[in-house]
Formats: C-alpha cells, structure tokens, sequence
C-alpha cells in the first residue's frame, strides 16, 4: 500500500485514507450483522446502507478538502495570469482553512495594490521618457536593445517595435557600452548627427543586469551658448566703441567748422589743439580695449612646472605698494601648474581685493587676507577684503564690466580661465558676517591635466 499512495493522485489518496477510516466500523458493524439471525434480505439491504453511506462520507470528506484546494489553485491560476479581483469565500479567523483563505485573499489583495503601483510607475516612467530631451538606450548582456526612449527613436526614424532586439553595432552605439564615462561624443544618425555627452547606467530586468545608455545633445546647447555668447560680445562691443566714437565724431565735426570758418576766432588754435588731444585720447582708450580683448582671447596653453605655494603666494603679496597683505600661512604645499600664469590669476585678486578696501577705506587702514589650505584633493587659496561687498546683480566675470573709472574689465575674466585652464575654478562672493569679498581660487593636487 506504501509503494501504491505515492503514485495515486492527491485527491485519490484522501478518497482512500477515507475509506480506511470507515473500514474498521463497517466491518464491525458488518460483523455483527451477518454473524445475527437476521433474515438474508434484511441482512443485505442493511449491508447496502452501510456500504454506501461509508463510501459516501469517504468522497465527502475527500471533497471537503480537494474543493477548497481546488479553488485556491484557481485563486493562485488568476494571480499567475494577471487576474487580481478573485476572492474565496469563507475566511474565518481561528479556523484553519479559514485562515489560509485570509491569507490568501490579503495575497491577491497586497499583489492587486502593488500591479496598480507598477502601472502607475510605468505610465509616469514613459511620460517622463517622452518629454525629456534624452536619447536613452537599454541593452541586455548580449548587447541587443530591450528599452528605447522617444528621443532615441527619433534618432532613427523608426519605431520601437523595429528597434527592439536590434544589436548595439547594427545600430552604431556599440562604443557606447564600453569606455569611461561621462565623455563627450561625435555620432551620427540617420535622423540626428552633432555632438552628444555619453553617460552609462544599469538596470535590473528578471534578476539580470542591463546597461542604460544616456545621450545628452550637447550641439543645440552649444549653438544656443554660442549665440548668446556672441550678443554679448556685441553689445559690449557697441557700448565700449561708442563710447570712443561718439566724442570722436563730435569733435571733429566742430574741428571741420572751425576749418570752415572765415575768419576764424583768435583762440582756433587753441580749440584745434583741444579737439585733438581728446581724438587721440579716445583712440588711445579704443586701442587699448580692443587689445584687452586679444589679450583674453589669446590665452595660451600653461606650461606646467612644480608650484611652491608659499613662495607664490608671498611673492604676489610683496607685489602690492599701496597697502601691506596679510598672510595666513597655510601647510607647506606644491603643486603643478604654470608659475607666470598662477602669479597673474593672483596679482589681479588681490589687486582686485586692495581696490575695493581702498574704495571703502580711502584713509588706507584696510585688511586683505590671503591664506591657503588643502581640502579634498584640492588646494583652496583664499583672498579676503573689507571692501563694500559685491551687488547682487553683479557678475564680475563677465568680460569688460568694470565698476573702476581706470579698469578694464578683463582681470578676473581673465583669472577665471586661467583658473579653468588649470582644472580648478575661481569663485568670488561676499562675506557672510562682515563686509567685503571673499575669493576663493581652487586648483587640484593631482597630476597635470592632458
């Protein structure tokens, strides 16, 4: 019987199980029937009753429990096909079946709510893919395209449905999946050529990771950069060269009427002699914006060299006559860099510095502080001023804006690219608790930039 049970089916084993329960009563009871001095009829329809109401509650009892397992299969069946609105009736707490069937209708209820939450996260996933200006590629390990954005479509004037299983070489993006990122790119496609910055990510898909490819468009912002660059190169240069012709044009049209005139006034000479000096005064200022202009266009390439911070600094400090530097010294540091270049970024901060505490202290008791130190793979050198402190609406990068009647508006630009020339930033703002600014030159510690 032990080697038969494990072949049966389930429900065919209880159906048994049953009928062995019964076997020892109805056999009794048997028994006692047929060993009594009933008559034969009377003995066999008793014998039929027994036989079939001890079946009869054998396939009861099989069917009270095979039913409920049954239906919870279905449950189970329309959850595995995506159904979630099945439930089973006759939950009860403390009951046994009572509870498997709670537990499973809170199963279907928690996967119903968790389905709603993927739609949902789907829907807004495909929204935020559709509106954004990303060309987004998914490849799985094999390198074929599982996951494509609508800009990334649009590169190739086709579907999704087509793209979809396309191989990374077939579709050109095959450098994508290899190298360093963030880098920037030149690629073409049959609906999109230019410029793009290439960045990778990863995604879990069925337990498997797949690589995301993001292609940022960076000629559109470049064009749009350049354009706006380009009216404010203009606009700067209208302002700056009217400010020279004008007062040329208008003194030599009184010059050419005081030519004209008969006879001419006593003093014409004087006048004439007056008139020019302004011409080439004007011209002179013309000339020497427009070589300011080269000179911040024509920045060339640092040639880099080891940096002793400390005499760099002391040695620009030394540099300023008009009111004595302070120094802070900071921890004994070298770094790479171009020494000439470094020493002009630094004369024109701290120029930048004792003009505005001069500007605010004319009597000369000003302070300007210069300190360094090392922060996070960078070295942080800092120059501060009591001065009256930037406007808010002042950008003091912008090239050729100058508050100084003398100035001409390239120092700090001129700073700042040194600064960027050398992987490092130039930053300027105003002190939080005290008047003046606060400018801070960053530069890395590592090895010389490519």
């Amino acid at each position: 019987m032990s080697d038969l049970t494990p072949r049966l089916k389930y429900e065919h084993r209880i159906l048994l199980l049953a009928v062995l329960a019964g076997l020892a009563g109805s056999g009794v009871a048997l028994f006692l029937l047929w060993s009594s001095d009933y008559k034969t009829g009377t003995s066999v329809g008793v014998t039929a009753v027994i036989v079939l109401l001890w079946f009869g509650v054998a396939v009861a009892v099989k069917n009270s429990v095979v039913f409920p397992l049954r239906t919870l299969s279905g449950l189970l069946g329309a959850l595995r096909e995506g159904d979630y609105s099945l439930r089973l009736r006759g939950a009860r707490p403390g009951d046994s079946l009572g509870e498997v069937i709670l537990e499973a209708n809170a199963l279907a209820a928690s996967m119903r709510e968790q389905r709603l939450g993927a739609l949902e996260a789907t829907a807004l996933l495909r929204r935020i893919m559709a509106e954004i200006d990303v060309a987004m590629f998914g490849f799985d390990n094999s390198g074929r395209l599982q996951l494509v954005s609508d800009s990334g479509r649009r590169l190739f004037g086709c579907s999704e449905h087509e793209l979809m299983g396309c191989p990374a070489t077939e579709l050109g993006l095959a450098e994508c999946l290899s190298g360093g990122t963030p880098r920037v790119v030149d690629m073409s496609f049959p609906c999109g050529s230019g410029r793009w910055e290439l960045r990778r990510g990863s995604y879990r898909e069925k337990g498997v990771s797949n690589k995301l490819v993001f292609l940022f468009d960076l000629t559109r912002t470049l064009h749009r950069e350049e354009r706006l660059a380009w009216r404010r190169l203009i606009r700067t240069l209208r302002h700056e060269m009217n400010n020279s012709l004008t007062p040329i044009q208008s003194v030599a049209d009184s010059l050419r009427r005081l030519a004209n005139q008969q006879p001419r006034a006593a003093d014409w000479e004087e006048d004439l002699q007056s008139g020019l000096e302004i011409i080439a005064e004007r011209s002179e200022a013309l000339d020497r914006f427009i070589g300011a202009y080269s000179k911040l266009t024509r920045l060339p390439d640092p040639q880099f060299s080891e940096v002793n911070v400390g005499q760099w600094v002391r040695r620009v400090a030394g540099l300023e006559m008009r009111l004595a530097v302070q120094i802070d010294n900071g921890p004994p540091t070298t770094i790479q860099g171009d020494q000439d270049q470094l020493e002009q970024l630094l004369i024109n901060v701290v120029t930048n510095a004792v003009d505005a505490s001069l500007a605010s202290r004319p009597e000369g008791d000003g302070r300007v502080v210069v300190t360094w130190r090392l922060g996070a793979g960078s070295l942080e050198v800092v120059v501060e001023d009591d001065g009256s402190g930037l406007k808010d609406d002042t950008d003091v990068f912008v090239p050729f804006y100058t508050s100084k009647e003398q100035g001409s508006g390239i120092g700090l630009a001129l700073s700042r690219q040194i600064a960027e020339a050398h992987s490092g930033s130039l930053t300027l703002e105003n002190r939080r608790d005290v008047p003046g600014c606060c400018a801070c030159l960053r530069l890395p510690l590592g090895a010389v930039p490519a």
